[in-house]
């Protein structure tokens, strides 16, 4: 028991011990700073986060490989450039140009003649080409093309040009005048190029047209299948010639002023001539060289006013009656261009307006005998008709080409045509200018076969002194007026031309005298009412009026 008792007060004293120490540990114990603040509600702030999304992700056109960009795209682009939501592009170049000089370039045609281009202003008109140096624009306007070619729209970037110059400097950079040469050497390809394309559409491909109209069997027999009637694609105009309509001037002013083009683009000119026949069928010079006559060796052509005109021109006639091709030039600028352009193919360029026309196919030594024999024959009239005429023509000749007129007034050979005259009269801004440097060296050609002529040689003196009737000096007059009308020149005395024809008219009349009737005197007359038109009212009588009531007006003593 005593040894229990011991124990137990062991027990109670280890228990003891373990609850003092326990409670010292408590009492050890410390909170933190970390752990109060810890308790503490956190502090929040806004942060505002943004999310950027590219929109144009697509790069520049003309930095884009051709072969990944369609037709409507390009189409597309070009109403952005050309500002005209509905014309589309004739045609279009996109290219790289590589080299010493490196640039990027998409160039349109225009389908529509600029206003300012249609109203002649070619030198107020301003291009249409943008500038880019790596990818930065330059200028909107940008002097890149010659004059001719101002109506070409379009973008050009380099790398190589400086971008910390200005506008004027930069144009006489010899960069800019390397890419001017290649964007026009570009450009006229490209106008070729829609020429050939265009032709060859309009003609067909003859070998493919068989491919397609014949097959054959297991047996080798061919069949013939009917071809399929197409009349939009028969109906529809040849491309080049509709844009060429429009833009024909520019061309011919290009032949005029680029020498290092010009037998480019004299290749691409078109004309009407005696042997096309329809508003769109025209002829280019290689055409024309082409089917020339074998003893032909001169391009012939007749500079007018209109064609209706050239046609019906007695200058025509022979060129008819041997079925010779003459082009007709109508457009004013062509007889400026006639000027740089003297050959082509090594064929020249004659006016059939000008004296010594030959034609090769003749017996030379037969047409020297006959001119020999007329000149003898008729040299009383030549003489007396020379001194006539005075100062006004050059002189009068013995014609071998006229078949129905009695007369013609040619031009020279180095002198201006009836045609040039005409447009240099017409010069609005001419100074100092004189009838003798407008006016064309007239030659007077009377045909030698014609009853009217030999009329006036019997009738003309022999000698100096040989008396000459009114009569005579009225139908010489009268021919020389004739020989200016259809040589396209203008009457040169229109005061005598009138005296001439009222004598004319005299005679055929039976008229002895012009004295004028008198004056008439009528009785006055009273004046009496204008007829009323009563069919317009037709169907209106006093029965219409019955429903009408008077006493509903508002009418005072003063209306009434």
């Amino acid at each position: 028991e005593a040894a229990d008792a011991d124990a137990d007060e062991e027990t109670k004293e280890e228990t003891k011990e373990e609850e003092e120490k326990s409670g010292d540990d408590e009492d050890d114990i410390e909170v933190s700073d970390e752990d109060a603040e810890a308790e503490k509600p956190k502090k929040q702030k806004e942060v505002t986060t943004y999310s950027w999304e590219e929109l144009n992700s697509e790069q520049a056109i003309w930095t884009r490989s051709k072969e990944e960009i369609t037709d409507d795209e390009y189409q597309g682009f070009w109403k952005v450039v050309n500002k005209q939501a509905n014309e589309d592009a004739t045609a279009w170049s996109h290219f790289d140009a590589e080299g010493n000089i490196n640039f990027k370039s998409l160039v349109y045609l225009p389908s529509e003649i600029p206003p300012q281009l249609l109203q002649g202003n070619m030198d107020e008109y301003k291009g249409g080409l943008k500038l880019y140096v790596r990818k930065v624009l330059i200028s909107d306007e940008f002097d890149l093309m010659p004059r001719y070619l101002s109506f070409i729209r379009g973008v050009i970037d380099s790398d190589d040009l400086p971008l910390n110059v200005n506008r004027e400097t930069l144009q006489e950079s010899k960069i800019i005048k390397i890419i001017k040469k290649k964007l026009v050497r570009k450009v006229v390809e490209m106008i070729r190029k829609l020429a050939v394309d265009s032709e060859k559409k309009s003609k067909g491909d003859e070998d493919d047209a068989e491919t397609k109209e014949a097959e054959i069997d297991a047996d080798g027999n061919v069949i013939e299948v009917e071809k399929e009637d197409d009349d939009e694609e028969d109906d529809e105009p040849n491309k080049y010639i509709q844009w060429y309509k429009k833009f024909a001037p520019s061309l011919k002013m290009g032949v005029i002023e680029d020498d290092a083009n010009r037998g480019k683009l004299s290749k691409l000119l078109r004309f009407h001539s005696s042997m096309t026949d329809g508003e769109d069928d025209f002829v280019s010079f290689e055409q024309y060289v082409g089917r020339m006559k074998e003893w032909q060796d001169e391009i012939y052509y007749f500079a007018g006013q209109s064609e209706e005109e050239m046609e019906s021109s007695h200058f025509m006639d022979k060129f008819n009656e041997k079925g010779v091709e003459v082009l007709y030039f109508t457009d004013p600028i062509d007889e400026y261009m006639v000027q740089n352009v003297r050959d082509f193919d090594g064929k020249k360029l004659t006016a059939i307006t000008k004296e010594g026309i030959k034609f090769k196919d003749e017996d030379e030594d037969l047409v020297k005998r006959r001119e020999k024999y007329y000149q003898k024959q008729f040299k009383p009239l030549t003489k007396w008709l020379n001194k006539l005429y005075g100062s006004d023509v050059m002189r009068v000749a013995i014609s071998k080409r006229l078949g129905r007129a009695p007369a013609i007034c040619s031009s020279s050979e180095y002198g201006h045509s009836a045609n040039m005259e005409r447009i240099m009269r017409a010069q609005a801004f001419t100074h100092g200018s004189n009838d003798g440097m407008m006016r064309a060296m007239r030659i007077v050609e009377i045909n030698p076969r014609h009853p009217f002529v030999h009329k006036l040689l019997d009738a003309c003196p022999k000698e100096d002194d040989d008396l000459v009737t009114d009569e005579t000096m009225d139908a010489a007059m009268m021919l020389y007026d004739m020989a200016l009308m259809n040589g396209g020149f203008p009457i040169a005395d229109n005061a005598g031309y009138s005296e001439r024809m009222t004598r004319v008219l005299k005679t055929m009349l039976d008229v002895p005298d012009v004295t004028l009737a008198d004056e008439v005197d009528p009785p006055e007359e009273e004046d009496e009412p204008e007829d009323v038109d009563t069919d317009d009212l037709d169907g209106m009588n006093m029965d219409d009026f019955s429903d009408f009531d008077m006493d509903s007006l508002d009418l005072g003593e003063e209306d009434i």
